[in-house]
């Protein structure tokens, strides 16, 4: 039941309910005697979506002396699928989950001309797009359609997807809502008219925030956020495209001093983005301390001047011709990224779990975050195809690493980067089940965070993102027929 609220994307209206359903099955699930390969695999999934710490023990009863899968697991279509699911949220270490992956792997495409074409669908749609690693809402209407589809279908099945056909268009009228806020806002800021070079792209940025703070609650939040986010892209814009290095030099200095006087030598359209910058981030910081009462702008103001730093980094790298060192320019490109600066903001915002010790933590670019901005930084170096609207190079570890490493192909320095970032889930995975002081909810936004990125930096050869259009348009503009 939990697993299909969560598919239909109606599961935060129960939430106190699944916490202790969760909990209870968390106490017995180390007696794992009768339940079946599926039962065992989805309850470890859930539990590690939850923030518990299960152990892979609970798959040693399907495995022989060696360590290997039971062969006869392979007839089970739907265990299969659960394993697969469940070993997408292994840390480093968890050796049977990376067997479990392997063996499954192996196995269920050889099984798939065997099957029914709906259950070969949910085959392939799960081995492209795993569970843990997708953003649910997302997928909501693919799962009403192959769960309408299905034959054997219960009373309470039926009624669910009638609720989530409900909630999905509840929902999506909201986010119109907030969409025509954040356009408004943006077209009152004035940066688009005063910076024909930068990036005019609230729909997309706003994307980002409706897919990270993915609860309908965080209405507020969502517009809230989408602010800094837009921000990013624009200042990236103008160190990428537009400035001279010694006009980034001023710029950045300004940045540093936080202090509207010292932007006076830089161009205009400098200056007005230094003026919003800074009278967006004291708004934010009013309305935190009012709600929340913390005031962040420290935090914040000490994230914007790490990135205004990396971004004149890459300024001074790439203006000189030479490439700097793949371990380098990656150190530099998590900061580069962007990513700690929303981090930052959605922590603030949320409003959960604001302490000294979690403040200072989250302004040294803990490994929670700094995950999910190695997963975006390989993600966009991965490509060759650059933003629609975005002219300016600013450089690849593909680049970097292939200068090191003379003999590479740029298939195997692809296929090596493909490598890191199933390396780096594995430790996002284990950052999100550590027992640090980090609100779930927190953690929950920074996994949305990552899960996003495939989509947003999928372009195809005519530097477009048709994936990410066909989703604006599926949940924004399309709504669900009753």
């Amino acid at each position: 039941m939990i697993d299909i609220l969560q598919h239909l994307s109606i599961d935060h209206h129960f939430q106190d309910e699944i916490k202790f359903v969760l909990s209870t099955v968390y106490e017995s699930l180390e007696d794992v005697g009768d339940y079946n390969l599926s039962e065992v695999a989805l309850g470890f999934r859930l539990l590690r979506q939850e923030g518990y710490h299960v152990t892979t023990d609970v798959f040693n009863k399907f495995v022989d002396e060696d360590g290997k899968f039971a062969e006869n697991l392979r007839d089970d279509i739907t265990g299969m699928i659960s394993l697969y699911q469940a070993s997408e949220f292994a840390i480093e270490g968890d050796d049977i989950l990376d067997h479990a992956n392997a063996f499954v792997c192996k196995n269920i495409r050889d099984a798939i001309p065997q099957l029914v074409q709906d259950q070969a669908n949910v085959v392939n749609n799960t081995m492209k797009q795993p569970y843990h690693k997708t953003l649910t809402r997302f997928k909501v209407k693919s799962y009403i359609s192959s769960c309408e589809n299905e034959q054997a279908t219960t009373y309470y099945d039926v009624l669910l997807q009638e609720v989530a056909k409900m909630d999905f268009n509840i929902v999506q009228t909201l986010h119109k809502r907030e969409l025509c806020e954040v356009s408004s806002w943006w077209r009152d800021l004035g940066l688009a008219k005063n910076m024909e070079f930068a990036r005019d792209q609230p729909v997309k940025w706003y994307m980002w925030s409706m897919a990270t703070l993915a609860d309908p609650v965080f209405s507020e939040e969502r517009i809230d956020l989408t602010k800094p986010i837009a921000l990013v892209y624009i200042m990236d814009d103008i160190f990428d495209v537009y400035g001279t290095l010694d006009e980034l030099v001023l710029f950045t200095e300004a940045i540093k001093k936080w202090e509207l006087e010292a932007i006076e030598q830089v161009p205009y359209c400098m200056k007005i983005f230094f003026k919003a910058l800074h009278d967006i981030t004291d708004e934010i910081s009013s309305k935190i301390l009012k709600k929340h009462g913390w005031n962040p702008i420290n935090s914040l103001v000490k994230a914007w001047r790490g990135l205004c730093d990396a971004f004149l980094v890459e300024a001074k790298w790439f203006a000189s011709g030479q490439l700097p060192s793949s371990e380098e320019y990656l150190k530099n490109g998590l900061i580069s990224s962007g990513v700690h600066v929303i981090c930052v903001h959605i922590f603030f915002l949320l409003g959960q779990g604001i302490n000294k010790k979690n403040v200072d933590l989250l302004d040294n670019f803990p490994g929670l975050i700094s995950c999910p901005a190695m997963i975006l930084r390989l993600w966009d170096d991965l490509g060759s195809a650059k933003d629609e609207n975005q002219q300016g190079y600013d450089g690849s570890y593909i680049d970097c690493y292939m200068k090191e490493h003379k003999s590479s192909t740029i298939e195997s320095a692809q296929e090596h980067v493909v490598n890191m970032i199933s390396n780096t889930w594995k430790t996002l995975n284990k950052e999100y089940l550590l027992q640090n002081s980090f609100p779930l909810s927190f953690k929950k936004a920074i996994l949305n965070a990552a899960r996003m990125v495939c989509m947003m930096y999928s372009y195809d050869a005519n530097q477009r993102l048709p994936i990410l259009e066909k989703q604006i348009k599926s949940m924004l503009y399309e709504s669900i027929p009753l």
